[in-house]
């Protein structure tokens, strides 16, 4: 049976930047969770963020940017968190790769976890789109990233996958 990676802010206590979290309730998590299919992660508790935490933008460019050293990530009092957004994107494919995770579902918005739009630099609470630093991560390591939105889709996708383990 293959594991989804579950933002630690979508189920369970408030872990996000501002201490708040994102309740997310649907068949597909309540069938999720009875399976036993839910890996529940925060990349941001697993490097030492404070909960809650200042808030942080990616500032310079994409996720992929800040992957290669081009862009940076800071947080509003301009302190540079680069590094441990890094070390959060990769700890979360490590506890991915640990569990055999087929797919993440991540909060969307955030310099983090991010699946389609991030807070855009200007620290105004705008988003364009874009992904977050663990959500580009785990893309580069081939695991599909969805947000809250879209579990359907990511239901869907673990069956095909599923499916296709099961076919000779």
């Amino acid at each position: 049976m293959r594991k989804v990676l579950v933002s630690g802010c979508l189920q369970g206590p408030a872990l996000r930047y501002n201490a708040t979290d994102v309740p997310v309730s649907s068949p597909i998590w309540e069938r999720w969770s009875a399976e036993g299919r839910i890996v529940r992660f925060c990349p941001e508790i697993a490097v030492g963020f404070p909960v809650p935490r200042p808030p942080a933008e990616i500032v310079g460019g994409t996720a992929a940017d800040v992957l290669s050293g081009a862009a940076v990530v800071r947080e509003v009092s301009g302190s540079d968190v680069t590094g441990l957004f890094r070390l959060a994107a990769r700890r979360t494919v490590d506890r991915a790769a640990a569990a055999g995770v087929a797919l993440a579902v991540l909060v969307d918005g955030s310099p983090t976890c991010g699946s389609s739009k991030v807070y855009d630099g200007s620290f105004t609470g705008r988003t364009i789109p874009g992904r977050g630093v663990t959500a580009e991560e785990l893309l580069r390591h081939g695991i599909p990233v969805f947000h809250e939105g879209q579990l359907q889709q990511a239901a869907e996708l673990l069956e095909e996958l599923e499916q296709a383990e099961r076919s000779p």
